[in-house]
């Protein structure tokens, strides 16, 4: 299962609600608006520390930044402070502390924070193992677009974990964020075609997924195209590459 380490992309996913304007406003400003306490400040000075923008790197004056926005339930804010403890980030690794932050941020709704809530609960890290506790925020998260809950929720499907096994349902979910294109779906639906699993056997299927996969250098996808190249016809390989290649163009 994959933890979520949005900490860039989903600035950008909400810089319109939050208003981050971190380069226009030096950090002298922010720091004192911080200390202030506006959260939103607060929150950005995290990221400034954090990230080393503007300041040398300082995961510590991060966490406290960080915290202090938390606490007035910034849920960006929350979602930081968890990632930073689960990976030992200014505070020692703490995986009840992540668990602790990232459901205040869920709670209110952060896709991320939901997604990795239910890593937390599908690998009993920071809580007892719970496979339902997982779907359920897997789900939350997937139904909003998340591609690592996407391809979690289609794993447990899969597996048969949290929820009756249904491969049809697998299928359904793993190709949500292969579509988006996350690798590690790719592969499993390659995987599905491969041995007609939630679908018919098809290994032009199989191919075009694991050929996608293995452009971006995972080499699960590699290994699955070679071998399945050799229990396939020229002509069927030929048409595989081409639908790669159709879908890459229109993915761009």
């Amino acid at each position: 299962m994959i933890i979520s380490k949005l900490k860039q992309l989903f600035k950008a996913i909400v810089s319109s609600t939050v208003n981050l304007n971190i380069h226009s406003s030096s950090f002298k400003n922010q720091k004192l608006l911080a200390e202030q306490g506006d959260a939103e400040a607060q929150l950005n000075l995290g990221d400034m520390y954090s990230d080393g923008e503007g300041i040398a790197k300082d995961d510590r004056e991060a966490v406290k930044w960080y915290r202090l926005a938390a606490e007035q339930g910034n849920k960006i804010a929350q979602y930081s402070i968890g990632l930073m403890y689960a990976e030992s980030e200014g505070v020692t690794e703490d995986n009840q502390e992540a668990v602790k932050w990232w459901r205040k941020a869920a709670d209110q709704g952060f896709v991320p924070a939901q997604s990795n809530l239910g890593v937390m609960y599908a690998e009993g890290k920071g809580v007892t193992e719970d496979s339902r506790e997982a779907v359920k925020w897997y789900r939350l998260a997937a139904e909003q677009g998340a591609v690592e809950a996407q391809s979690n929720l289609g794993c447990m499907y899969a597996m048969g974990k949290g929820v009756i096994e249904d491969n049809s349902e697998a299928i359904r979910w793993y190709r949500k964020a292969a579509e988006q294109g996350y690798a590690s779906a790719q592969v499993n639906l390659g995987l599905m075609y491969a041995q007609g699993e939630g679908v018919p056997e098809d290994y032009v299927q199989a191919y075009i997924w694991w050929n996608i996969a293995a452009a971006s250098g995972h080499k699960d996808a590699q290994n699955g195209k070679e071998n399945i190249r050799k229990r396939m016809t020229a002509t069927q390989i030929a048409e595989a590459q081409s639908l790669s290649r159709e879908w890459v163009v229109s993915h761009k």
